[in-house]
């Protein structure tokens, strides 16, 4: 949300008023949230996110996701007399927008895709859309199919990833880089279904030290790290861009759960790293298998993967094809905040949907 709300504000063409966390924030934006929502939404960040928090939580998460619809209803209707158009972040917090018929942008991750299993999800969400033009728009194109057949009569659906900051595009590679042991990263939250197979996997691989996993994310589970595995906690893009890609042989993730286009993934493809990854949808439509990194279904192909990679050539050959993928498909935050604004004037422009 901070790089897409510094891009569209670094446009002669927008004016952003933007309700969101507390945190490092463009002068030319306009915050948005009370001090009392300010408050509450840092204790969210804390508690690792709204999504964290009814997973873990269930029955407080519950009461927290309808305080934060009643906060978000409370801020759409102060600010309904200075806006145009609504950019909304998650189809969940569209469904308090206001039934004043201003077009709205609503972006939508791989979280979002669960939401919609929810009983009546569906209804509440068409109630919202109605009256008003609206573009739903994904950040990966596998989420297009089940959101047109679910929207696609109320609203366009129209994909916009997001962007990469042009820092990760700078990071140097060269076979000379490569650290010896040879390191492997992985970078998640650390659950059950976001490390996967990665341990079990992992563990023939790596165990008598030729090798080593660095983990890196905050622990939203109570799991128990082998002691072959360096975890180091969360770490700040500036390490990660600074001490870890340059050195490192790839990006590992074996996730299970329902991701979106993950950005770490990302912004290691634009640094020039090969990305081995499980066979999911979000995987494959990043992860181009034998040009971009290795898609893995079992262990033996994990085991391939790795084997690979660290042939010096295929390292450098697969890790420029996947920064030069990065910067034609996805680019910077500043092309990304080009794409909503294409979408914005289609939304401004057309008649109003019914």
């Amino acid at each position: 949300m901070s790089h897409i709300g510094a891009a569209l504000a670094r446009r002669e063409d927008i004016r952003l008023a933007q309700w969101a966390p507390p945190g490092d924030m463009d002068p030319r934006v306009q915050y948005a949230a009370t001090p009392n929502e300010a408050e509450w939404l840092a204790m969210l960040m804390r508690r690792g996110g709204i999504s964290h928090w009814l997973r873990s939580r269930p029955a407080s998460g519950a009461m927290a996701a309808w305080k934060l619809t009643r906060m978000l209803r409370s801020a759409y209707r102060r600010l309904d007399d200075n806006i145009d158009l609504y950019h909304v972040n998650w189809l969940q917090c569209a469904l308090p927008l206001p039934a004043n018929g201003k077009p709205a942008l609503i972006t939508v991750l791989g979280n979002d895709m669960r939401l919609l299993r929810l009983p009546g999800m569906h209804a509440a969400l068409r109630r919202t859309m109605r009256g008003r033009n609206v573009a739903i728009c994904p950040n990966a194109s596998w989420m297009e199919t089940p959101l047109r057949e679910a929207f696609g009569d109320r609203a366009a659906i129209a994909p916009v990833p997001f962007g990469i900051d042009p820092r990760w595009y700078a990071i140097p590679r060269s076979a000379e880089a490569l650290r010896r042991p040879l390191r492997w990263l992985a970078v998640t939250r650390l659950t059950a279904n976001k490390l996967g197979s990665l341990f079990q996997w992992s563990e023939p691989l790596f165990r008598d030290g030729r090798r080593e996993l660095h983990l890196f994310g905050p622990m939203q589970e109570q799991l128990d790290i082998p002691s072959w595995v360096h975890y180091h906690g969360s770490a700040t893009p500036e390490q990660l861009a600074n001490e870890w890609f340059p050195g490192a042989q790839g990006l590992i993730t074996l996730s299970r759960h329902a991701e979106g286009r993950p950005q770490v993934m990302l912004e290691a493809m634009a640094s020039a790293l090969p990305i081995v990854a499980s066979r999911m949808p979000a995987h494959a439509d990043i992860v181009a298998n034998g040009v971009t990194g290795s898609l893995c279904d079992t262990p033996q192909d994990y085991a391939d993967a790795l084997v690979s990679l660290e042939d010096p050539a295929t390292h450098l050959r697969m890790g420029m094809a996947a920064r030069a993928w990065a910067a034609r498909e996805i680019g910077t935050w500043d092309d990304c905040a080009a794409r909503y604004v294409r979408v914005y004037r289609q939304l401004l422009e057309q008649p109003v949907h019914g």
